[in-house]
Order: C-alpha cells, then sequence, then structure tokens
C-alpha cells in the first residue's frame, strides 16, 4: 500500500490548504464554461501526471554521447559522469547532428523511445516570465519565490501559477472545464493514487483518493449478512437531516464516499485482469491501479480521467550514482509495464504520461551528489506522442554558460505553462479556455510545443 514518507506527507497537506485571493476571480469563471466551448471530439483520453518528488537530476537522465559533447559532460560532472560505455544511445527523428544516450538504468525507455512512443521536453521549469541569464545575475527580473524550495516548487509544478498563492491545480482547473464530458458519472473526474496533491484540485471537482489496491472504504463491513445490517443501519443514520451544518457536511461527505466505493469496487471486480505483468514496486503498483481504472471508463460513464502518482527519493545530494540509478530503473520498468497495459486494454492513443519534478539539479557536483537546480527535462509517453524527439530546446551543459545561472543550474528555455497548455490542448481544453486553466500563458511564446501528432 502507498506509504508517503514523513516529509512528503507533510508537504503535500500543506499544499492541499493553500488558499488563494488574486487569481479567485480568474478561476472562478470556469463555473461559467459551457459546454459549446468545449473541444468535444467524442472520444476517451486520460492524463497522467507522474511526480518525481525530491528534483531529477535529469543530467544524468540524457546524456551527450558525441565525442566533444560527453568530453564536457564529463569534466564538469566529475565523480557523477557515466561511463560513457554504458551509456544507451538514443536515434533522434528530429536531431542537429548532437548525438545523446539514455541513463543505463533505463533501457525499457530507450526501447519505448528509439520505437516512437516517448518523447523528451528540454529544459522544462517554473516561469514567471521568460528570462536571460543576464536579466537573473542583474536581479531586477521576477523569478518564482522559492526558486530552490522543494515545497515550493512542487506546488508551483502542479499549480502552473508560480507568482500568487493558488488552491487548485491546472489539472483540477482542466478538469473544472472539462467535467460536463463525464456527464452524470458518480466518481470524480480525477483520481490520485498518492495521496494529496495540489495539481487535481479543482472549484467544483476535487480528486477522489484510492490506494495501489483500490478504493478505500470503511472497515469492518466483510459483506457479511451481519454487516450488511450494520452498513444500512449506518446509512440511514446519515441520512437523517442535521441543523448543524458541519454535522449535516459531514454526513453527505460520508454518503458520497460510501456510494463512491461501492461503485468503483464493483466496477473493479467486473473487469477481466489484465495480462501485462507489472513489477513489485511501490510505483508499478500504483500505475497497475491506475491502468485498471482506465479499464472500469466505460462501466463508470468516464469519457476523461485525470490521474497522479508519484515516487520520492529524488533528493540525491549524496550517494546520488546509487540512489539515483535505483530509483531510475523503477520508474523505466514501471512505465513500460504502463504504456503495455494501455495496447492491451487498445487504449494507448488516448492516454498521455508525463513526469514532472520539484526542479533539476546542479551540473557540478557537490562531492557526491548534486544540489538543487531549476530547469530539467520531462518525459511525455504515450500512443499519441511523436517519441523519437526532442522539443524545446536543449540547454548548454556549460557552468556559467549562457543557460546558467551559477553550479549548473540551467534558466528553463521552456515553462511549465507551454508545457501544461500542450497537455491541456490535447486533452481537450479550447484556446480560448487555456488562460483560464493556465492564467500565466500568454506570458510565454509557444502554447503549444508540438510533441502531439
Amino acid at each position: 500500500m502507498y506509504a508517503p514518507t514523513r516529509r512528503t506527507f507533510i508537504r503535500q497537506a500543506a499544499c492541499a490548504a493553500l488558499g488563494t485571493s488574486g487569481l479567485l476571480s480568474t478561476i472562478l469563471d470556469l463555473r461559467r464554461l459551457s459546454a459549446a466551448t468545449i473541444a468535444d471530439t467524442g472520444d476517451y483520453k486520460a492524463l497522467i501526471c507522474l511526480f518525481l518528488y525530491g528534483g531529477n537530476d535529469a543530467n544524468n537522465v540524457i546524456i551527450p554521447n558525441d565525442p566533444e559533447g560527453y568530453a564536457s559532460y564529463a569534466s564538469a560532472r566529475g565523480v557523477l559522469a557515466l561511463p560513457q560505455a554504458s551509456l544507451l544511445p538514443l536515434t533522434l527523428q528530429n536531431g542537429d547532428g548532437r548525438q545523446f544516450a539514455f541513463h543505463p538504468n533505463i533501457a525499457e525507455l530507450q526501447g519505448l523511445f528509439n520505437q516512437g512512443h516517448l518523447g523528451i521536453v528540454a529544459n522544462v521549469g517554473t516561469l514567471v516570465a521568460p528570462i536571460t541569464r543576464a536579466q537573473y545575475l542583474a536581479g531586477g527580473a521576477a523569478v518564482p519565490p522559492q526558486l530552490f524550495s522543494h515545497a515550493d516548487q512542487s506546488v508551483q509544478w502542479q499549480t502552473s501559477v508560480p507568482d500568487q498563492i493558488s488552491k487548485t491545480g491546472w489539472g483540477g482547473r482542466m478538469a473544472d472545464a472539462l467535467r460536463s464530458l463525464n456527464g452524470d458519472s458518480k466518481i470524480s473526474l480525477s483520481i490520485s493514487i498518492a495521496g494529496t496533491n495540489t495539481f487535481e484540485v479543482g472549484n467544483l471537482v476535487l480528486p477522489y483518493n484510492v490506494s495501489p489496491q483500490g478504493s478505500v472504504g470503511l472497515s469492518g463491513f466483510d459483506g457479511s449478512a451481519s454487516a450488511n445490517v450494520r452498513m444500512q443501519a449506518f446509512k440511514d443514520l446519515l441520512a437523517v437531516p442535521q441543523n448543524n451544518l458541519f454535522q449535516q457536511a459531514y454526513s453527505d461527505t460520508v454518503t458520497r464516499s460510501i456510494a463512491a466505493n461501492e461503485l468503483l469496487s464493483s466496477a473493479l471486480a467486473g473487469v477481466a485482469p489484465l495480462q501485462t505483468v507489472f513489477p513489485a514496486t511501490p510505483l508499478a503498483n500504483q500505475l497497475s491501479m491506475i491502468a485498471k481504472l482506465i479499464a472500469t471508463r466505460n462501466n463508470l460513464g468516464m469519457r476523461r480521467q485525470i490521474f497522479f502518482c508519484s515516487v520520492g527519493g529524488y533528493d540525491t545530494h549524496g550517494d546520488q550514482l546509487a540512489g539515483q540509478a535505483g530509483l531510475l530503473t523503477e520508474l523505466s520498468q514501471g512505465l513500460n509495464a504502463f504504456h503495455n497495459a494501455t495496447v492491451e486494454l487498445g487504449v494507448a492513443q488516448q492516454v498521455t504520461t508525463f513526469t514532472a519534478s520539484d526542479f533539476g539539479r546542479t551540473f557540478r557536483t557537490n562531492g557526491s551528489g548534486s544540489d538543487h537546480g531549476w530547469g530539467s527535462h520531462q518525459f511525455v509517453l504515450g500512443g499519441a506522442v511523436q517519441g523519437g524527439r526532442f522539443f524545446g530546446t536543449f540547454p548548454t551543459l556549460a557552468v556559467n554558460g549562457p543557460d546558467d545561472t551559477g553550479q549548473g543550474r540551467w534558466i528553463p528555455t521552456t515553462s511549465v505553462d507551454e508545457f501544461s497548455a500542450t497537455l491541456a490542448s490535447w486533452f481537450g481544453v479550447s484556446n480560448a479556455d487555456l488562460p483560464l486553466v493556465l492564467p500565466n500563458i500568454g506570458r510565454f511564446a509557444k502554447p503549444n510545443l508540438g510533441f502531439f501528432a
């Protein structure tokens, strides 16, 4: 069962409690969206956010593999440099002559990339607006507050609003906009397999939390005759009208939770077991449950679903080579199994998974690991993705180079807003409604990065 660390639990709980004032009038405009403004294609789509908590060091995930590029990489990374002979070469379909390779522990992702199912969005990060190295060093341009803070940057990634406190995430605002596509379905459009998160919180649609084992119901009710009598008695008590607003809200919430658990448990029991074999890892267990929930889509009346899953441990200040190797093995094997499951279910073209992380890490080592950075590379996986390609602009991998703020902390060349807007457009949000989902998108030049066919 998913068990977040104490640090992650506190951070995620705090994220869910944040309030907002400045954006409220804009975000509440989602209440006035009509079905006519939604790009309704009549098909099913699912979007999965996989958050790598801690700040993944993408500098050791995607490595220059030509002689000059690798030599520069090895010199700057020092003890963190991976042996070139161990790297997994990539076949780029939109290359510029440079050669790149993957970390040796993500062979499955190498296969997906070279087969055209996996794309790379280079040097993504939180931005208030575009900024250059000169502007950053001069100190006059706006940058995201608490730039190298885990809690702040993970929230800003999930809200796509770095310059104001927001109680909603961009996934939640997207769910608000598209909720009508699911008709009168009794299960939330947004489902988390990894506990509380900000990404899925909307004004109208709230995430429904399940465990990697399935729906979470009340304990002590095993389906026996006596248990069913007790459950009915409990439901009757909850149905009694309450004069106290808190008591009534409690009764309503528990009643909805019981009904959702019964409905989802029944739907999950009614789907055939997947033939795809998932590894026995915490991440793969989450992804396996997402695949099962996708399999219930027709029974639940779902045409849009948003999922959130996560894994921690990417804060690799020390012992990075060993620590990240294990994490990347888990990531590669889990995503490969999930993609195979979507193929088995016949929905690979309709399911897109993307990674996100607090921030990147410094190109320079601190001795045995790396410190907090800024821009980082992210994966996008699915049948609709133009795989085998890099999107965005790869940074100049040089300490004190044109993309560096110091120590090899890359200034993002693609904003989270642009990354998110591309995903939102594919998911069905119209161009007219993008500013409601992503209020800052107008500050950036590329609302569509082109990584969908």
